[in-house]
């Protein structure tokens, strides 16, 4: 049988994505403080070198793994225009997410809580909130614009709240499996957004 060549840069990719596998089961059993290039080469079975190279130093490995490990949570949004329908899918889809939560998101949610004390971690986790938050705020626009999201709300404080419930549920979640009934809390959880962010009913007389 012919033997199949990878390209380089196959190689390439096959070893980036074992280095951050390593960096995220590290960081999930012993914390960010123990991440080192020679320990996550050691448990991806590569060299220290080899982590240099792909990534330089630890704060680009830890850049890198954060951007990973956020990217693509809730499958299948890009599909849908901003609006209201895409911000519940949102809500929905991040909460369900949360009954199976793999090392990369494990990892992020530590990193993000860690990045509340740790300057060299703040930045990197600023700009992600930051996206994440502008994410939200355009489908609240677009959900006001198209008249099915109540006019008096400010996107920006809506934006905010979300983050908020979503990553303080996500880490609850993860430090009590047991004590956070996902299903429950995420239909208790969209509905209140959807009941929240829906027009305002003129009174009746």
């Amino acid at each position: 049988m012919a033997t199949i060549r990878r390209t380089q840069q196959e190689r390439r990719d096959q070893a980036e994505a074992a280095l951050l596998a390593a960096a995220a089961e590290l960081v999930v059993e012993q914390g960010v403080r123990s991440l080192t290039l020679a320990r996550v080469g050691e448990r991806a079975g590569y060299s220290r070198g080899i982590v240099t190279h792909h990534f330089g130093a630890k704060q680009a490995l830890i850049e890198r793994l954060a951007r990973t490990t956020q990217a693509g949570f809730v499958p299948g949004l890009d599909e849908l225009p901003p609006g209201l329908d895409r911000l519940l899918r949102l809500i929905d889809g991040y909460l369900g997410e949360l009954g199976r939560l793999g090392v990369f998101n494990q990892a992020f949610l530590l990193l993000w809580a860690e990045a509340a004390t740790q300057p060299d971690l703040a930045p990197i986790f600023r700009e992600r909130d930051a996206a994440f938050r502008a994410d939200l705020r355009a489908d609240v626009e677009a959900g006001i614009a198209a008249g099915v999201i109540d006019p008096g709300l400010e996107p920006d404080d809506v934006a905010i709240a979300v983050v908020g419930q979503l990553r303080g549920i996500a880490l609850q979640r993860l430090l009590d499996p047991r004590g956070v009934d996902v299903e429950q809390v995420r239909r208790s959880v969209t509905g209140y957004w959807r009941r929240t962010l829906g027009p305002a009913q003129a009174p009746t007389s």
